[in-house]
């Protein structure tokens, strides 16, 4: 009788056992793609914060997440590598540095080489360190909340500001552990970049705005999507910006090795060119078709773009498949930031070459009527303070002022009334609004002070 009993308990112990099992296996792999997305993020930022930027603190560049805490993460013993898993075991993700920066997933082996990039086209990098008047100096501390407390400022998170004015450095400031000289993360700031990038492809008369049947597997309604709309964010396709669980973002960055496939794989949502939604997946597959219509992969950005302008510091990380993640793994110091700034105030001038076809800044800038719009004031790759309307997104700035906007509080605003550039950059993750972030007053500060 005991022995029967004791059977039955170790049955059902058996089958607890097993429903406890399961059921933990299930978790996980619901929980997969999620926990994905949190060792891929922290293992490319260990890769490219020790590899691009030459940082030793990589973990500070973190979100305030629950799953932080139990990311494990570590270097190859030649440093040629980042793995973070969930607790040393579970969802592991691995970036591989090389020359073109970091890559999610494996090395990448087919970058072929980069071309050279001078400083010498440069004017600001090797310029010395500006004396700037008593009244910007105080609005650039302002910028940096040096009257705030110390856990306001912390949240603040201001690690760079770069002012040129009349096309010379007037001011800048660096926050300790950082630098003219340390790389930062632009993340959507990339968007802009990648808009001059077009620039420099149409120039060569390699491709027109309105070129459409982007993709050979577009046989349906996606072939009238045009190279404009896919600047302009109206393509139609069906996308989700939101970082969560399985979204189209999320799995394009940390799961997708080659991006511009799985966005081009995207259904319409809406007629192209009626609805207007922040996609960065329109900016991956954008950047593809430059590949596509040059013959030129990973070293796409350093021949166009970095090696006219100097660029020096500027790397622009490719995904698995070569082609560079326009829409945010661009890197390049703060100064170097400034020059795309300058490059655009000039109208794609530089050392008295016409690198943009002219008036292509005025047309990227304009924010254009759209039946139904998530994002007033995104133009073609900028933010426009003009929107559609004629009001303004920020009425304390000039109306013509445009700006590149990245993730964490990156900006770069333009001005051209003002004949000025300013860069933020920085680690800003709990700031939810511009006022709070504080550089649209440095900008509006900027403007109301009399210049040369």
């Amino acid at each position: 009788m005991r022995s029967r009993r004791r059977r039955i308990v170790l049955r059902v112990l058996s089958g607890l056992v097993a429903l406890v099992l399961v059921a933990l296996v299930g978790g996980y792999l619901y929980a997969k793609p999620l926990l994905l997305t949190g060792t891929g993020y922290a293992a490319h930022n260990d890769c490219a914060v020790r590899g691009i930027a030459g940082r030793s603190d990589p973990a500070t560049d973190l979100p305030p997440n629950p799953l932080v805490p139990y990311l494990r993460t570590s270097q190859a013993a030649d440093k040629s590598s980042s793995t973070t898993t969930v607790l040393g075991m579970l969802a592991g993700q691995t970036a591989y540095y090389g020359q073109a920066g970091c890559t999610l997933g494996s090395p990448l082996t087919a970058a072929g080489p980069l071309t050279p990039v001078s400083p010498g086209a440069n004017p600001f990098a090797a310029a010395p360190a500006p004396a700037p008047a008593s009244a910007v100096t105080a609005a650039v501390a302002k910028a940096f909340g040096d009257d705030l407390s110390p856990a306001e400022q912390k949240a603040l998170g201001t690690r760079a500001v770069v002012v040129l004015q009349g096309g010379k450095l007037v001011a800048e400031r660096y926050a300790p552990g950082f630098t003219a000289t340390t790389p930062q993360l632009g993340w959507s700031m990339a968007k802009s970049a990648a808009s001059l990038l077009t620039g420099r492809v149409v120039m060569e008369g390699k491709l027109a705005v309105t070129d459409a049947g982007l993709r050979p597997e577009w046989t349906d309604e996606r072939a009238k999507i045009t190279v404009d709309q896919l600047m302009r964010m109206t393509s139609g396709l069906t996308w989700n910006e939101d970082y969560d669980l399985g979204t189209a973002i999320t799995s394009m960055l940390y799961l997708e090795p080659d991006m511009a496939t799985f966005v081009a794989s995207e259904p319409l949502a809406h007629p192209p060119g009626t609805y207007q939604q922040y996609s960065s997946g329109s900016t991956n597959l954008l950047c593809s078709v430059l590949r596509q219509r040059t013959g030129v992969g990973a070293d796409l950005p350093r021949s166009e773009l970095f090696a006219p302008l100097g660029m020096s510091s500027a790397v622009w990380e490719p995904d698995g498949s070569g082609t560079p993640v326009c829409s945010s793994y661009l890197w390049a110091t703060p100064r170097d930031w400034a020059v795309l700034g300058q490059f655009a105030l000039q109208d794609g001038v530089w050392e008295g070459r016409q690198l943009l076809p002219t008036g292509w800044m005025a047309s990227t800038t304009r924010s254009d009527p759209v039946m139904t719009t998530e994002d007033p004031g995104y133009a073609a790759g900028w933010w426009a303070n003009r929107l559609a309307d004629g009001t303004l997104a920020a009425p304390s700035l000039p109306a013509d002022t445009y700006s590149a906007n990245g993730h964490d509080g990156q900006r770069i605003f333009v001005v051209p009334s003002a004949d000025l550039v300013v860069v933020r950059l920085g680690f800003s993750p709990t700031i939810k609004t511009p006022e709070q972030l504080r550089v649209v007053e440095l900008v509006a500060t900027l403007v109301g002070m009399p210049h040369s």
